[in-house]
């Protein structure tokens, strides 16, 4: 029973469709959504049957969209012991891991003293100091032309 109700409003959503797409005069011709959309299954599946590669894609698209699923996760879902047995595998690794930080939690206070947190105001004296060096030298060293080196402004 419930299976009838379901085809009469699944009719019902066609019938509107197809009004909504050709009008209130109904469809062109004697052409149908359903005809069309059944003529396209059935071509898809004469396709799907001849080829192999096509049967083996619809598999893997099943797969994909299995594995898309987000209740997916839930069901595979790993186990607690088996969570504690990849931790204990990686002990060694997370207590070093442990020590390093550990070091640079030390060392924290280094970066926060006043010689690290004024190099931005040296860098840019460096800098000016760096391009006042670069033109003192520039008189100084020989410029070649075409008739060989000369020196200064002569």
């Amino acid at each position: 029973m419930a299976a009838s109700t379901d085809v009469q409003r699944l009719q019902a959503r066609v019938e509107e469709l197809e009004r909504w797409v050709y009008g209130p005069g109904g469809a062109r011709g004697s052409r149908k959504v359903a005809d069309g959309l059944v003529k396209v299954q059935v071509a898809l599946g004469n396709i799907a049957s001849k080829r192999e590669r096509v049967k083996i894609l619809y598999k893997k698209i099943e797969d994909l969209i299995k594995y898309l699923d987000p209740e997916y996760i839930d069901r595979i879902a790993i186990p607690d012991a088996s969570k504690l047995q990849f931790i204990l595998a990686e002990e060694q690794f997370i207590l070093s891991q442990v020590a390093l930080l550990e070091q640079v939690d030390a060392l924290v206070p280094m970066l926060d003293s006043a010689h690290i947190k004024a190099v931005p105001e040296h860098a840019a004296r460096l800098q000016h100091l760096a391009q006042i060096h670069i033109q003192q030298q520039l008189p100084s060293r020989p410029h070649f032309g075409c008739a060989g080196p000369v020196y200064g402004d002569h």
